[in-house]
């Protein structure tokens, strides 16, 4: 015989809650999200503003990846709860950022396109990490009855 239990009663989902409202109320994880809106903005106009918009490969690509960096990092300060794992998707771009000029087709590893995917990518990366990170801190993990049931 099973029965259903109704995860919303538990003791621990309130204190959930109100840790990842602490996570994205302080002045420094707002400011993180919006440094990362900023970051995945310019990720996608950064072949127009830094002058490699010839190279249609990568400038495709740091389009591509700037609206979902935006589309990733956006969200965080109404529903932290709920899009706290996508600051991993965002490290993954990041990351991408970083090795596209060597990865997509074609020759678009220059001097500018390096020097900005390298810059932006880390930027995105590390917000991605700040972001991930932001709800961790907190109450450690107890083993107790209420931690059983």
């Amino acid at each position: 015989m099973t029965t259903r239990s109704d995860i919303s009663q538990h003791p621990d989902v309130a204190e959930m809650r109100s840790r990842f409202e602490r996570a994205t109320s302080n002045p420094t994880a707002q400011g993180v999200e919006a440094l990362a809106l900023l970051t995945g903005v310019y990720l996608a106009a950064s072949p127009w503003i830094a002058g490699f918009s010839g190279l249609t490969a990568l400038a495709v690509t740091n389009l591509i990846l700037g609206i979902a960096y935006c589309v990733c990092m956006s969200g965080f300060a109404s529903a932290y709860e709920r899009t706290h794992a996508m600051a991993w998707a965002a490290c993954a771009i990041g990351a991408f950022t970083i090795l596209a000029p060597w990865i997509v087709s074609g020759d678009v590893s220059t001097t500018r396109t390096v020097v900005n995917n390298v810059i932006v990518g880390a930027v995105a990366l590390l917000c991605g990490l700040a972001m991930a990170a932001g709800g961790r801190g907190g109450r450690k993990p107890t083993i107790g009855p209420s931690s059983m049931s």
